[in-house]
């Protein structure tokens, strides 16, 4: 490919060389490289390191600080052998072509594996191979293709970005030039013909022009630069046609001034855009009091482990939990912060953090990331900073956890904002056509009009701003949803299925006797360590119970969902779990809950547990059983059916001795009968029945069950709330779809007078945003009277 001339500016291609429809481009003489490809057309080998051209000048060396190590720690949120995560700010995001642009990185880069747009916040979240991209190449890639990020260290240790101000300067402008032209147009207005202002109106005239420079080739450029990219990603976004209307007026009045046709239309356009910046920046203040944000408000109930200096471990929420606390990290479950290896045997799974299921071993001393998942048992560690829970929420979202599901309103938006812009040119071009031949002086104010005053903007805004703040709400009342298509998803179930132990039963005052041979004092010390370890509500309840034993290091441990768990330390071997899988065959008991043990394959004995059931469970049931089909799915004997028969209602069904597979199994096959189905257990052992649900709740009981298979996580505390949810959800979708009406009547109302030439355009550029904050109020408000009906 070498020396091969480029296609699009014919510069020769012998650096950073590009196939497009199987012609070459490259980018030292061609424009940005989004100006040029759209998606699936775009093969690039790019290496800046060997393509120093690439790289625009103005950059060059600009970065070179990280290449340092310790700049590289602090900017990094993981870094794990080859993979590195990092997220930066990038003032520069505003529009859909920008979020396009930056998550395909991996396109112009292969070294680059992911990168997701956070678009409130401005920032980028890119993973990479550190063995083939550095750092440095990631952000000379994304500021050569006109993104450039926001660096400071200080900021980034405080977690705040600057803020851009160059809105508050493009509406400044915009105003006095608006404040000008409408001065120096008051002749024009009142026809006055005294000789002196006839004497000097080509002067005004101009004086007009000059104002309108600035803000059309300023104040306005965001609209235009917008529209170019959208075009440009073959994408009819809504300010092609304000650009296109911006555009219209100031080449008329230009015209109009050259010729001494009249005054033009400078008071309109510099009024125009003043409004629709002004528009924008109201928007920008309602969406800001408004705000949405779950991180730093919202209860997240994830308990972890604490360990006091004296040995007493406590369970924490994690936002709790500060710089220097050691934790106990049980098997499978999350690790919340940063922190240092104390003691255990580490295997981590960071398949939550990069999408490999590749377990780390890590050993005394090293350091362990948030995010990942210890796999062998329970390990101790020290804590280098607090939670983020941004960090988790943001990893919870995660698309390679995306269950695929269908999301109804963003489907309708999209499909909406997609034909509307090219409906919206249709009837401008229609309009004015047809009165040129009727009022040839009202052509342009009714283009321009028809362009300004329909919007989409209502309908794109109705659905994440309904969610948004009723998420906000449900994590108040300590139900943490992940995103806003669970709640679409919660309003259409039609059968719910509850998990018993953990789920529908409580481990608090629980209690259970132990019947069998009387175990040693080394092997009560084993029991107690192996189940310390693992996370299952039957393990939790029996290792409350037991009596204090010194804390050992296991030599091996493992455990086997819907068996039981397995562990040695010096000669000494314990299973504990199910009848069958420690040994004792001759058990046939199915009259309660047990918990079976044997140790060097010698059967003990077993612990059998008196169930305790939620607070509320009879009242839940009877009210779901009008509208829902109701089964309890559980991996315990049936020992209990009757009863559960004696508190449920007589519908509900009871399937007992069910595998996490068999419960996977059982709802998929429902799905293909066209269930609707809720999942409700807890996080370790029903995690493929969550996974594979349309909504999986996961019940939260001072233990971690932090999941990615979950949707949504409900404290034990709200469990007979659940239909109060799911009702709020339904309701939600009704606020969603009468925001859809009025948006609809607005835009219907506004484009009829628009047609009809009874609206000027910097009327409709001042309607235009109010549109817009009235459907966010209107949801806003719906949603927060729907909430105090849930407190």
């Amino acid at each position: 490919m070498k020396h091969s001339l480029c296609f699009h500016c014919g510069d020769s291609c012998d650096r950073h060389v590009i196939t497009f429809q199987e012609k070459l481009f490259c980018c030292n003489g061609c424009k940005t490289v989004y100006e040029i490809f759209s998606e699936n057309d775009l093969t690039c080998y790019y290496d800046l390191q060997n393509s120093p051209g690439a790289i625009p000048k103005e950059i060059q060396g600009k970065y070179d600080f990280l290449e340092q190590q310790k700049i590289i720690d602090k900017l990094l949120e993981f870094n794990n052998e080859n993979t590195q995560i990092v997220t930066l700010y990038i003032p520069h995001i505003h529009c859909s072509s920008c979020i396009w642009i930056l998550e395909n990185l991996n396109k112009l880069n292969p070294g680059i594996s992911s990168s997701q747009v956070n678009f409130g916040k401005k920032n980028v979240r890119i993973t990479f191979n550190s063995i083939t991209c550095s750092l440095k190449d990631v952000v000379l890639l994304i500021s050569s293709i006109g993104y450039e990020p926001y660096i400071s260290l200080d900021d980034f240790k405080t977690g705040k970005n600057n803020v851009n101000r160059s809105l508050i300067y493009k509406l400044g402008i915009a105003g006095f030039a608006f404040g000008n032209v409408m001065f120096l147009s008051f002749p024009e207005y009142f026809e006055v013909g005294e000789y002196w202002l006839e004497q000097y109106k080509h002067l005004f005239r101009w004086l007009m022009f000059a104002f309108s420079v600035p803000v059309i080739f300023y104040s306005a450029q965001d609209y235009f630069i917008s529209a170019h990219k959208g075009l440009c990603s073959r994408i009819l976004n809504i300010d092609v046609p304000i650009a296109l209307g911006a555009a219209v007026l100031f080449l008329r009045s230009t015209v109009e001034i050259i010729f001494d046709y009249g005054s033009g239309f400078f008071d309109s356009l510099t009024g125009l855009i003043f409004f629709l910046l002004l528009g924008r920046f109201f928007q920008q203040k309602t969406y800001a009091y408004l705000s949405f944000e779950r991180d730093y408000k919202s209860y997240f109930p994830i308990a972890v482990t604490k360990v006091t200096s004296d040995g007493k471990e406590i369970p924490t929420q994690v936002y709790d939990v500060k710089k220097g606390d050691r934790l106990l990290i049980r098997n499978e479950e999350l690790i919340p912060v940063d922190g240092i290896l104390i003691s255990g045997n580490a295997s981590i799974d960071y398949s939550f953090v990069t999408g490999e299921s590749e377990t780390v071993s890590k050993q005394s001393g090293d350091k362990l990331f948030a995010g990942g998942k210890q796999t062998s048992g329970g390990i101790e560690m020290d804590v280098l900073k607090s939670v983020e829970q941004s960090y988790l929420t943001q990893l919870w979202s995660n698309d390679v956890f995306s269950k695929n599901k269908e999301d109804g309103f963003t489907t309708l938006t999209n499909a909406i904002s997609k034909k509307f812009t090219f409906t919206v040119l249709a009837i401008a071009f229609i309009s004015t056509a047809y009165w040129l031949f009727v009022d040839p002086s009202k052509a342009i104010n009714v283009f321009t009009a028809v362009l300004i005053i329909a919007c989409p903007c209502a309908i794109a805004l109705s659905a994440p701003f309904t969610f948004g703040n009723l998420l906000r709400i449900f994590g108040k009342l300590k139900f943490y949803v992940k995103n806003a298509s669970v709640i679409e998803q919660l309003a259409e179930v039609n059968t719910i299925i509850f998990d018993k132990t953990g789920t529908i039963t409580t481990s608090q005052k629980s209690h259970a006797t132990y019947q069998g041979e009387a175990l040693s004092a080394s092997e009560e010390m084993l029991l107690k360590n192996t189940l310390r370890g693992s996370n299952h509500p039957l393990s939790r309840t029996l290792y409350q119970i037991l009596d204090e034993h010194n804390i050992i290091t296991l030599n091996r441990f493992e455990e086997h969902l819907g068996k039981g768990i397995e562990a040695s330390h010096n000669d000494t071997n314990i299973k504990i779990g199910s009848a069958n899988f420690v040994g004792n065959l001759a058990d046939t008991s199915v009259l309660n809950t047990s918990v079976h043990i044997s140790t060097n394959n010698i059967y003990k004995g077993k612990y059998t547990f008196h169930n305790n059931y939620r607070k509320g469970l009879s009242k839940l049931f009877n009210t779901l059983k009008k509208d829902y089909d109701l089964v309890i799915l559980s991996g315990d004997n049936e020992g209990e059916q009757e009863n559960l028969k004696k508190i449920l209602p007589s519908k509900t069904k009871l399937i007992f001795n069910q595998k996490p597979n068999d419960k996977l199994e059982y709802i998929k096959y429902h799905q293909t009968e066209g269930a609707k189905v809720l999942m409700v257990g807890d996080g370790l052992n029903d995690a493929g029945a969550l996974a594979q649900s349309n909504v999986g709740i996961s019940i939260s009981e001072n233990v971690n069950v932090f999941s990615p298979a979950c949707d949504a996580i409900l404290d034990a505390s709200k469990f007979n709330q659940i239909i109060n949810y799911i009702r709020a959800s339904k309701s939600a979708i009704k606020i969603i779809k009468w925001s859809f009406v009025l948006s609809f009547l607005y835009n219907t109302i506004g484009l009829y007078f628009a047609v009809t030439g009874q609206l000027a355009p910097v009327i409709a550029a001042i309607l235009m945003p109010l549109s817009s904050i009235s459907i966010v109020v209107f949801t806003t408000i719906a949603t927060n009277l729907l909430g105090r009906r849930l407190e």
